[in-house]
Order: structure tokens, then sequence, then C-alpha cells
């Protein structure tokens, strides 16, 4: 079972993409709301991955990532960012951020998430 937590406020607006996470036998998703409780999960649960959406109200994502890195470095990290990729790849450099993911999430991004998370796991 690879557990997935996503820390967004944005649930209606992403429904297809966690619709398609979810579709996935092999998936357990858990979802909160801010960075706060993103860190608490980490620390006591230990998902496969944190997907870190662009728009929390008390962090900013890479601030967040950083946090987790600390908190575990073994937790693989995605975040959600309306920068191009190179852009982020520059402001996220030595994070160990498995991707970036845009803003408009849909099927396509879930099922080339859930590839490249296999291929790492």
């Amino acid at each position: 079972m690879i557990h997935i937590l996503l820390a967004t406020i944005r649930q209606e607006a992403i429904q297809t993409f966690t619709d398609c996470l979810a579709l996935d036998s092999e998936i357990r998703l858990d979802q909160v709301t801010s960075g706060s409780e993103a860190l608490t999960f980490v620390r006591t649960k230990c998902p496969h991955l944190v997907i870190v959406d662009s728009e929390l109200p008390d962090t900013k994502p890479l601030d967040l990532v950083r946090k987790i890195i600390n908190a575990n470095a073994m937790v693989n990290t995605v975040v959600v960012s309306p920068l191009p990729n190179e852009d982020f790849h520059v402001k996220s450099e030595g994070l160990g951020v498995l991707c970036r993911l845009p803003p408009d999430l849909g099927w396509s991004e879930a099922d080339g998430l859930l590839k490249k998370l296999r291929s790492v796991l």
C-alpha cells in the first residue's frame, strides 16, 4: 500500500485528480488543509509521498518541504506550483522534490505522478 498525503485547501478544484488517485486500490490518500497539519501527519504516520499545494493558509510550499525533510528525510515530496519547470527547479534545488505539478490537476497528472512514484519506490 502506497500512502499519500495531500495538503490543500482546493479540494473541489482538484477533485478529478484526487478521484484518480483514490481509484487505485494500492493507494491510501489522506488530506489535510494546512502546513502544520501536514507536518504533524509526517511526524506521526510517515507517508510515502506528500503533495504540497501552492495555496496553504499557514506556509509557503517550499518552506513546508524544508520542514518535512527535517522531520523525516525519507518522505518524498511533490509541489503544485504555477512556476515554469526551470524556475521551479532553481527555487527548489537541493530539496529533493520528486517533481512539480501544475495548478490545474487532472487525470493525466495523477497517472503520471503514480508512475513516477512507483519507479522511485
